[in-house]
């Protein structure tokens, strides 16, 4: 084959003409020194706060201090393949999260990356959302007046828990803090069937910090057992994941929260525990030689906290207007951290931070928890700041003695243990705490609808329970639950409702426990009923009740 000049010559003419010079230019660093999931990089001049850098072997790290002549960097993954003289790249992106629907009932690391084996999780670059983003501000807000039933007697009648607030759970370990919160979510199916598509379904995120693996799993197949996955998110950040994972996990569960809190959705999520998120978060910045204070951890640690569960709220309906940023009004977040105290201590530097951030706190008590008082609720000091606007109208009017009866009946029960003569006024308060006490108990994964609720602590505060036996307080609660929603299904439907007033439903609902009472027949412990007696007068002291059988008022007494 012969080349001619000329065909040469126009090829090379061709390519010359369409030649298009494109440089690019990035930036690089070099590893000075790695140890302890933390790097520190010379070079990157113009390296970004928070910027998503990248090491070799595809680890990825977080620019966290910017200082003269080098950054710090935490390792996100494999910190051992990073060594000394290693090239690093900036991205030029901020380190975000994938976020949206698709990442609804999966499991899920820090950084979106799918922990459960059920694929990859298909989410588009417009979908990635950085995990630092600015709160809505006053005007972009509206008052917390909307209800988040937890399916929590104890909680829904005296603590309520509003959507846009964010309520501290705090206790010693073991005393039923996740319980709670797998209880809460658990009772979200009842607001859309459980089809995370419906728009009324509140969608779930559950955040784990420095858990054990074992502990994340058991939360996922109780959800799943319970048909709660499907509208969940589990965000994991394990007790062996980098510390560096652990401390921002909350921060990628909360935008992803908020994409759907901005698209008008109701959303819920659980850090679990910040304990050990603020632990983490010491462990990275003394390794960045940031100055320590007090218990060593950094001056900005309340910020971390604080610019955290600001971001939980309540959307105006006119949000969209006043920013872009929101694609419909009336969203929200609800956020419910959890914090663990050391010998019912709360007074610590971590949980008094997290106390005056939040709007309330449940105090769970270890004393009450192995007394068999369940869920441990401590009344005493557990308070919601939301309050009754987060109320149905009947539950506030049913509830409304319950928290002073039960205050009343911790002081006298201390009182009565050291005297044996009780006038009438007295022992009348003991006989009713000790049926409050009984109503308030309430089996783990088995959250109750708020009819059945109003119903059972109706039956305690209307003065039905005060001549039965203790031991029977917890038979007749179900009987009459059952009663109801077996004779009364259209008064159960308007309790169940959020705008049904007291005066609408006084007069049926004294009817129907009235009428329960009378055909009410006490059960042993084999199951067979007992023929009805009364509880004679005065004799239901704490001195008597040390004999109740266990869950009856002797565990309860004994504090």
């Amino acid at each position: 084959m012969q080349l001619q000049p000329s065909e040469v010559t126009s090829v090379l003419k061709k390519e010359i003409e369409g030649f298009a010079s494109k440089t690019t230019t990035e930036s690089v660093g070099q590893v000075l020194q790695v140890g302890d999931g933390v790097a520190r990089v010379y070079g990157l001049a113009d390296c970004m706060m928070s910027e998503l850098l990248e090491f070799p072997e595809g680890v990825m790290g977080v620019a966290l201090n910017l200082e003269e002549d080098n950054v710090g960097v935490v390792l996100l993954g494999n910190a051992s393949a990073v060594k000394e003289g290693d090239t690093v790249k900036t991205t030029g992106r901020i380190i975000s999260v994938p976020t949206g629907m698709a990442l609804v009932g999966r499991v899920v690391d820090t950084l979106g990356r799918p922990l459960d084996g059920k694929g990859p999780i298909r989410t588009e670059a417009s979908d990635q959302r950085p995990i630092e983003q600015p709160a809505p501000n006053v005007v972009e807000r509206q008052p917390v007046k909307e209800p988040l039933m937890t399916g929590i007697k104890a909680i829904d009648s005296m603590i309520p828990i509003g959507r846009g607030q964010r309520e501290l759970i705090i206790g010693d370990r073991q005393t039923g803090k996740t319980a709670l919160i797998v209880d809460t979510i658990i009772n979200q199916k009842k607001t859309g069937g459980g089809d995370p598509q419906h728009p009324d379904q509140v969608i779930c995120i559950y955040v784990a910090v420095g858990q054990k693996q074992s502990t994340v799993v058991e939360v996922q197949r109780r959800l799943e057992q319970s048909g709660a996955m499907p509208y969940t998110i589990v965000v994991c950040a394990s007790a062996m994941e980098e510390a560096s994972m652990q401390f921002l996990a909350p921060y990628a569960g909360c935008s992803m929260g908020e994409r759907m809190r901005d698209a008008g959705r109701a959303v819920l999520i659980a850090f679990d525990d910040l304990t050990k998120q603020a632990a983490a978060y010491r462990q990275v910045m003394l390794l960045l030689r940031r100055p320590p204070g007090r218990e060593a951890f950094p001056g900005d640690i309340f910020n971390l906290h604080s610019r955290l569960l600001e971001r939980a709220a309540k959307l105006s309906d006119k949000a969209p207007e006043l920013n872009k940023r929101y694609s419909k009004g009336g969203g929200s977040m609800t956020a419910l951290p959890v914090v663990e105290t050391q010998e019912g201590d709360v007074s610590a530097y971590i949980p008094t931070n997290v106390i005056s951030i939040t709007d309330g706190q449940i105090f769970l008590e270890g004393n009450l928890f192995y007394a068999g008082v369940r869920p441990a609720v401590n009344v005493g000091i557990s308070v919601s700041r939301v309050g009754g606007s987060a109320q149905t109208p009947v539950m506030k009017k049913v509830a409304g003695g319950l928290r002073i009866n039960l205050a009343q009946y911790r002081e006298l029960e201390a009182f009565a243990q050291f005297g044996s003569d009780l006038d009438k006024a007295t022992q009348a308060a003991l006989n009713r705490g000790a049926r409050l006490v009984e109503i308030l108990k309430q089996g783990q994964y088995v959250p109750l609808a708020n009819a059945d609720q109003i119903v059972a602590i109706y039956a305690g505060t209307s003065g039905a329970l005060d001549d039965l036996p203790v031991d029977q307080v917890r038979a007749f609660e179900r009987g009459f639950v059952e009663f109801m929603n077996d004779t009364q299904p259209e008064l159960m439907q308007q309790l169940n409702a959020w705008k049904t007033k007291w005066d609408a439903v006084e007069e049926p609902l004294k009817a129907a426990a009235a009428a329960y009472k009378a055909q009410f027949s006490p059960v042993d412990k084999s199951g067979e009923t007992v023929e009805k007696t009364k509880a004679p007068a005065g004799t239901d002291k704490p001195a008597e009740a040390a004999k109740a059988p266990p869950g009856g008022k002797g565990e309860a007494a004994s504090h």
